[in-house]
């Protein structure tokens, strides 16, 4: 029976009013390389991966492969089954008509999709994950209302980490938080 990686990490959290600052915090934070970076906010802000050097998503090449994967998998089983297994001769027809495998090659292809998109997501990003650390703060509430916050993960005691909540601050943080606790 397989255990969880289970470890302690600190979370210097910074509350900013807008975007632009958000923006030009991420892209210095970035540059500074002080840490792992992840940004939250109230709605989606264009441009914020590019700032926080996040890389691009692989979800659209599994979602192309389920698909492909359900393309031929559902084209082969009607034609094994039409031609191979069990062949009948209605009128003189061809056992294998293209046309009528349409339907099925088509909705095995998105049934296949969806599911790997789905499963492939919580794969990758370790969903479900009732619990972050981030979540001790009482004023982190507000990310999900009208305030945009940046976090910096790293392996150091709160103590240590005076240097990142003076660059928080210097950046145009209104609010700087240090929580610590277990992520697996």
């Amino acid at each position: 029976m397989g255990s969880w990686k289970v470890e302690e990490k600190s979370f210097v959290l910074g509350e900013f009013k807008d975007t632009a600052t958000l923006l030009s915090a991420g892209r210095a934070l970035q540059a500074a390389n002080l840490g792992k970076l992840d940004a939250y906010s109230p709605y989606p802000v264009h441009g914020i991966e590019a700032a926080l050097g996040i890389p691009k998503s692989i979800v659209p090449r599994i979602a192309l492969t389920g698909g492909m994967m359900g393309v031929i998998g559902g084209y082969s089983l009607q034609y094994w089954c039409n031609v191979i297994d069990y062949p009948i001769n209605i009128g003189g027809r061809p056992l294998h008509g293209f046309p009528s495998n349409i339907p099925i090659t088509f909705e095995s292809g998105i049934l296949l999709t969806a599911l790997s998109i789905f499963f492939g997501s919580m794969f990758l990003f370790g969903l479900p994950r009732p619990y972050h650390p981030v979540f001790e703060s009482e004023t982190f509430r507000s990310a999900s209302l009208d305030r945009f916050w940046i976090s910096i993960e790293s392996d150091l005691l709160p103590q240590d980490l005076k240097s990142h909540e003076e660059k928080l601050r210097a950046l145009g943080a209104v609010h700087v938080e240090t929580v610590r606790g277990a992520i697996e």
